[in-house]
């Protein structure tokens, strides 16, 4: 709630843009829905119009007609704020798990599913650090330099969902995960370079995990199996597997044994071109003290 002036000034859909439910993601329609809901039963319950509940929590009364009716994705604090108002002792504030996730990407989020249940995962980027390695403030750099622009909410939430798929590196039992990374991206500065020194200080740090092999693709190789594009490949403990490549099945996922197979066969060669972990991580220590 801020005060312009002396009078008090409300939220409105030009402070907060991009927070739309995506009307094809299903399960975060019937999320927001269902919160919507609550905040108004609860709302009615003490006998509060939506004007006078949309002062107390510093919204204006359309967003919280928006967000009741599960046209908006409520922010943390709105649940909070509305939580204390409409004195639900924490039930309305416990809704900011699912909430959250809403917030990012449909595609994002099946993705990250499907890294949490993978025992074993192998990946490949021939044009960025990879997605998993990244820290908050350089996948904001990168996002911030896509054209068309992102709007800054967006770019926010792609940061979000970037990192809450990192949880992957926490698991127990942990996973086994191999990336190969190329050495220009490691040296061109994106964002500046206090951006890449502290990209760099990371990496290090995931590569000291025993479960994370982290090899680099040197400049000067003259042979490559990785030019026709990334590679991912998941594995889970029920033996089946999800790949996916532009050079596959136009990058589409795929769980057919011969392409997986074709997927294997074409990161194990990149692997065996790059460097080891070990001269990986001198090499990174190397440019580390570089930049």
């Amino acid at each position: 709630m801020s005060v312009d002036g002396g009078a008090q000034r409300l939220k409105t859909e030009a402070d907060e843009p991009g927070w739309e439910v995506d009307p094809d993601d299903d399960w975060g329609v019937a999320v927001v829905a269902t919160v919507g809901r609550q905040l108004r039963m609860r709302r009615e319950a003490v006998g509060m119009r939506a004007a006078d509940f949309g002062i107390a929590v510093g919204y204006g009364e359309d967003l919280v007609y928006k967000i009741e009716g599960g046209k908006r994705i409520p922010r943390p604090e709105y649940l909070d704020r509305a939580d204390e108002v409409l004195d639900a002792g924490g039930l309305i504030a416990a809704m900011k798990d699912d909430v959250a996730k809403v917030r990012y990407p449909k595609k994002v989020r099946d993705l990250a599913k499907l890294e949490a249940r993978a025992v074993e995962l192998q990946l490949y980027d021939p044009l960025n650090i990879h997605g998993l390695l990244q820290t908050p403030d350089y996948a904001r750099g990168l996002l911030l330099m896509r054209r068309p622009a992102y709007t800054q909410d967006d770019v926010e939430r792609m940061v979000a969902g970037r990192v809450a798929r990192q949880t992957v590196f926490g698991k127990d039992p942990a996973s086994e995960i191999s990336f190969v990374l190329e050495e220009w991206t490691l040296r061109r500065p994106l964002g500046g370079r206090a951006l890449l020194r502290d990209q760099l200080e990371h990496l290090l740090e995931v590569a000291q995990l025993r479960n994370v092999e982290l090899q680099i693709m040197p400049m000067n190789r003259e042979e490559h199996a990785g030019l026709a594009g990334g590679i991912e490949v998941l594995k889970f403990d029920d033996g089946s597997a999800v790949g996916r490549s532009p050079a596959v099945a136009n990058g589409r996922p795929v769980t057919e044994r011969k392409q997986l197979h074709i997927l294997e066969l074409r990161y194990g060669i990149i692997r065996a071109q790059a460097l080891t972990p070990r001269e990986s991580k001198a090499l990174i220590e190397q440019l580390l003290g570089e930049t």
